[in-house]
């Protein structure tokens, strides 16, 4: 009986692991898509900030 209880808790442990990868895979690709649909504005915004760095004698 304790052999099982421990590859039952051993199987619960690898599917979380697996959730998690899961979770990090999905994050990355939100932020993937988010880096996509904003790349105009996130471009213009690294551009000014980098413009201003260098007008104001950084």
């Amino acid at each position: 009986m304790n052999a099982f209880i421990i590859n039952f808790m051993n199987i619960l442990r690898r599917r979380r692991e697996g959730m998690e990868l899961v979770q990090v895979a999905i994050l990355i690709a939100i932020a993937v898509a988010l880096g996509v649909i904003f790349k105009g504005q996130i471009t213009k915004f690294v551009n000014d900030v980098f413009k201003n760095l260098f007008k104001s004698g950084f």
